[in-house]
């Protein structure tokens, strides 16, 4: 058995406005399963695909407080493309923001609720990764969250050392999900948090006893009317495992 990243769960107080943002922001389209919740995908994407974290945004009404552990870092081609795009990010309502990164080549930036996420400098890493360079999660110790997270995936794990840990899909397609180690400890329940999937003809009650057996715990929430299960990983942060497909 085995999982893998297929999108990326944020919550919003207005789920419509920001997900028209992140659809302008990667040009992907927009879809809903009902009221509170956007879809954005790729245009003519087939979910699950690797070639893609899709983003789902849930409405909910409690304001965004603390940093984000999880955002995403946005790939460029060239200088003047990341001058481009901070300047589009701009006009499309994102600001700049200062989390204490000091003189760094890339750009940080949040989104209009407040969500961090970064504009890179050209990388030849992630030239082939689409508008999405890499899903970045803040830790503590990014080797044991390597250790459980290519346990629980079918992921490549590409690097490893103490400040910083890399995986990739198998297939060598679509962004990279890194670990980056920071002083800063969780303590809220997460805004955005990641979503995987098994595969089909998986069992999900199985699988989430595997992930358990790896360090994965029960976050302590009323699960029964819903269809998947809310695990969180070493450090607590709290993710789907959600119905197999």
């Amino acid at each position: 058995m085995a999982t893998r990243l297929v999108q990326i769960n944020m919550k919003a107080q207005d789920d419509s406005a920001l997900g028209r943002f992140w659809a302008e922001v990667l040009g992907w389209g927009v879809d809903t399963e009902g009221p509170g919740v956007t879809n954005l995908e790729p245009v003519g994407f087939s979910y699950p695909d690797p070639v893609a974290v899709c983003i789902d945004i849930i409405a909910r009404p409690e304001p965004k407080t603390v940093k984000n552990r999880v955002h995403l870092d946005l790939a460029t081609t060239s200088t003047a493309h990341q001058t481009e795009l901070v300047e589009r990010l701009k006009e499309l309502g994102a600001t700049l923001a200062d989390v204490g990164q000091g003189d760094v080549p890339w750009t940080v930036m949040a989104d209009p609720e407040g969500n961090e996420f970064c504009v890179l400098e050209p990388r030849p890493i992630y030239r082939d990764t689409g508008p999405i360079a890499a899903v970045v999660v803040d830790c503590t110790d990014p080797r044991a969250m390597a250790r459980f997270w290519d346990g629980a995936m079918d992921w490549t794990l590409h690097e490893v050392t103490d400040e910083h840990a890399t995986l990739r899909s198998a297939k060598g397609v679509g962004p990279y999900l890194e670990f980056v180690r920071t002083p800063d400890t969780k303590s809220v329940w997460n805004r955005v948090h990641l979503d995987i999937c098994p595969y089909p003809g998986d069992d999900l009650a199985a699988e989430a006893a595997r992930l358990r057996a790896l360090g994965a715990t029960d976050p302590g929430i009323d699960q029964s009317s819903i269809s998947w299960t809310v695990l969180a990983d070493p450090e607590g942060n709290e993710f789907c495992l959600l119905t197999p497909r």
